[in-house]
C-alpha cells in the first residue's frame, strides 16, 4: 500500500513539474516571436536608411506611399499585402491601408503597429534619417 502512496506523490510532482514547464515554454515562446518582430523592423529600418541616403547622396524623391514596405526591397517571408480588414491568420505582417500601419499579428491575437514618420520631429531618434523613420505605437490587445 505504502508503494502506491509513493507511486502516487511521484506522479503528482512530475505533473506540477511538466505544467510549470509547458507554462515558461509557453512565455518563451511569445518572447522569441517579439525577438523576431524586432530583427523585421530593424531590417526594415534599414531599408528605409539606405532609401534615403541614396536620395540624400544622388538626389531625386522619397516614395509617395505610406508603406515602409513598398519603399524597401526585401518584404518578411509572411507579409500577406495590403488590407482593409484585419487577416483571420496570426503570425502574419500586413498593411492596413485604413489606419496607415504596418502590422504584425501575433499568435496570440494582439497585434504590433508602426508607423512611418516623415517628419522630423518625433519622440525617439532613433533609426531616423532625414526625419524618415518606423515608429511603434502603442501594441492592440483583442
Amino acid at each position: 500500500m505504502r508503494r502506491y502512496y509513493e507511486f502516487a506523490v511521484v506522479v503528482v510532482l512530475i505533473g506540477i513539474l511538466a505544467l510549470v514547464l509547458l507554462k515558461a515554454l509557453g512565455r518563451m515562446s511569445n518572447e522569441m516571436e517579439e525577438a523576431s518582430v524586432q530583427s523585421e523592423v530593424s531590417a526594415i529600418r534599414i531599408g528605409l536608411m539606405e532609401v534615403v541616403a541614396h536620395r540624400e547622396t544622388f538626389g531625386g524623391s522619397l516614395p509617395k506611399s505610406d508603406n515602409p514596405l513598398e519603399w524597401v526591397a526585401a518584404r518578411p517571408a509572411n507579409y500577406v499585402g495590403e488590407v482593409e480588414v484585419v487577416p483571420d491568420s496570426k503570425a502574419v505582417w500586413y498593411y492596413d491601408r485604413r489606419a496607415k500601419e504596418l502590422v504584425y499579428r501575433f499568435r496570440d491575437g494582439h497585434r504590433a503597429r508602426f508607423r512611418l514618420s516623415r517628419d522630423g520631429n518625433v519622440d525617439s531618434p532613433r533609426a531616423v534619417v532625414a526625419g524618415v523613420g518606423l515608429l511603434r505605437l502603442e501594441d492592440q490587445r483583442e
